[in-house]
């Protein structure tokens, strides 16, 4: 038992008590008054309970809005794709002198696959994933 069911049974002791000496004509005015001390118990644990839910709500709004958000601007992307372009052309030039057609293709199949890695880092939905996933929609519960 806690110290607030200790202080309700202490005021219920009492009203009894009271009406006991008062008599019964006392009794509803005594109960009533027991009533709203409840009454007021309840709705001050339940305003507890809603500032506490709405300060963790916030808490985790503010975390939430703090995250870092990839950068997907056109910059990168347009910057990656030339700074890849710009590097297939000796990439080429090495793979194809070294192993000839084979070479060649094992250097665009390296330049292909980090294109795609930066593709799928800056885009997450792009090859068939949910686009957002786990960062909790607004339609979801």
């Amino acid at each position: 038992m806690d110290a607030h069911d200790a202080d309700l049974k202490k005021d219920l002791d009492a009203t009894l008590r009271t009406r006991r000496e008062l008599g019964e004509e006392y009794e509803s005015a005594l109960v009533d008054s027991f009533l709203e001390k409840v009454d007021r118990r309840i709705d001050s644990a339940v305003d507890r309970r809603v500032r506490r839910q709405l300060a963790e709500q916030q808490m985790t709004a503010a975390r939430d809005s703090r995250s870092p958000t990839p950068t997907d601007s056109f910059g990168e992307r347009f910057g990656f794709g030339i700074v890849s372009l710009v590097l297939a052309i000796p990439l080429s030039a090495i793979g194809g002198g070294v192993a000839h057609l084979p070479g060649m293709l094992v250097a665009w199949a390296g330049i292909v696959g980090v294109n795609v890695v930066q593709a799928v880092r800056t885009n997450p939905g792009l090859f068939g994933g949910r686009r957002g996933a786990g960062r909790g929609d607004a339609w979801e519960d």
